[in-house]
Formats: C-alpha cells, structure tokens, sequence
C-alpha cells in the first residue's frame, strides 16, 4: 500500500531483460516493496545507493518503460501518515498527456486515458499519474485534467510532461470496489 506521495526521484542506471536497477537513497532491504512511477515492485537486491527490481512481463504489458528519472515511494508502514491516497501500486492502464498549459505558478496537465479507465475517474476525485497522488481538476469524455503544483512540477518528474508522453495511471481502488459490489449498475463500455 502506498499513498502517492513520491518520497524521491531516481535515476536509472540500467533495464536489461527484466533486471531494473535505479540509483536512489531511499533504504529498502530485500523483499520491500517500492512504487516506481506508479508500480509496486518488490526489491531483489539493495546496496552502494541502489536499488535493483526483476521486473515481470505483466508489469511491461500493463505499465509503460521506465524513463531516465522515475519516481519513487517506499511502501506505507502502519503509523505513517496518509498524505495522499490509497494507492496499491497496481497500474491500470497507460494515458498520454494531450496538452500542458501554463496556470499561475503550475500546470494544467491535460491526459488522454480509454473508456475502461475513465469510467473511473471523477472530478474532485483521486487518480494516481506515474506514482503521484492528485486531485482530478476537470473531466472530458476521453480525457481528464490535472493541476500541478510548484512543489509536484520540482519534487517528481511531472513537470518534464510533454505532449504525447505516456504516463503510468492507477485509479481509485474505491471506485472499482463500488462497481464490484454493486453489479446492477449500468456499464459505461
């Protein structure tokens, strides 16, 4: 469980057949679990500021490639404080980014995602963009828009999105769980 709420940025060192390792100061023994970019992996191994993953073909099917710098979140410990929101780090599709308009001292991100995902996502809701936890400012039919602040634009790799940049998105677990639970509702597909 995580909350969304990116503790460090950290460079990749190398992806080569599955084998993820990124240079990070962040301390995780063996077996931890660490969202990256919005993905839960568990470390393989962790020594000299780094931080190695196996990363499964599941994860590559469902999740885009890890760039140079990504975003990193150690998993919620029980007394933590929850400063974000449920996160599981189980990314549910990819977007790409439409538009990024200046607004005030931030952005305005704009995020193309497809039906199945956005049937999840509702305005003043929760939504999970490459591992950080924000708030959805305004919604179209196929795409919704978040606003960043300053310190989101300086502390993840959010503010390098450019138009056509694919994004790792996790919506709100609630949402899913209301669907589940209450299967009479009408389908959006």
């Amino acid at each position: 469980m995580f909350t969304g709420i990116v503790q460090e940025r950290g460079r990749v060192a190398s992806f080569d057949g599955g084998r993820l390792v990124i240079e990070s100061q962040i301390e995780a023994g063996i077996g931890d679990s660490v969202a990256v970019d919005g993905v839960c992996l568990t470390v393989a191994d962790s020594q000299d500021g780094t931080l190695v993953f196996d990363v499964m073909v599941e994860t590559l099917e469902r999740a885009k490639l890890f760039g140079a710098e990504v975003n990193l979140e150690p998993a919620l410990r029980a007394g933590d404080p929850l400063g974000g929101h449920y996160v599981q780090g189980h990314v549910d599709g990819v977007g790409s980014v439409r538009a990024v308009e200046l607004e005030g001292d931030g952005k305005r991100v704009w995020i193309d995602a497809e039906p199945r995902l956005m049937r999840y996502v509702v305005e003043k809701g929760s939504i999970t963009v490459e591992g950080v936890s924000l708030t959805v400012a305004e919604l179209a039919e196929d795409a919704f828009a978040v606003a960043l602040v300053q310190h989101t634009l300086a502390a993840t790799t959010l503010g390098a999105l450019a138009p056509g940049d694919k994004v790792n998105l996790e919506t709100d677990v609630l949402a899913k769980y209301v669907e589940r639970l209450l299967p009479g509702l009408p389908s959006l597909e």
